[in-house]
């Protein structure tokens, strides 16, 4: 366990930021799921909304290290291709 208080921060500080990456995540997911559930029931314009809701999400994910830059990519080519596959 930490000892300093700069370490005690430090931890608080991780917690935090664990908890909020972990929530961010959990939204992504989310949204990822809402494109997919449309694309499955052949409503491609509803799944046009919800992927133009999910990309900024997934990219500012990326943007801000919560996720590896590849793995947007790849969550993102997965969806458009499920989108266009309906259409």
């Amino acid at each position: 366990m930490a000892n300093t208080p700069s370490a005690k921060k430090r931890a608080r500080q991780n917690k935090t930021n664990r908890d909020n990456n972990i929530a961010l995540k959990n939204r992504m997911r989310t949204s990822i799921k809402r494109v997919l559930k449309a694309a499955s029931e052949g409503n491609s314009e509803e799944a046009s909304n919800e992927y133009k809701k999910a990309q900024p999400l997934i990219d500012s994910l990326a943007r801000k290290g919560v996720i590896h830059p590849n793995k947007a990519a790849n969550q993102k080519s997965k969806l458009v291709k499920k989108i266009q596959a309906i259409a």
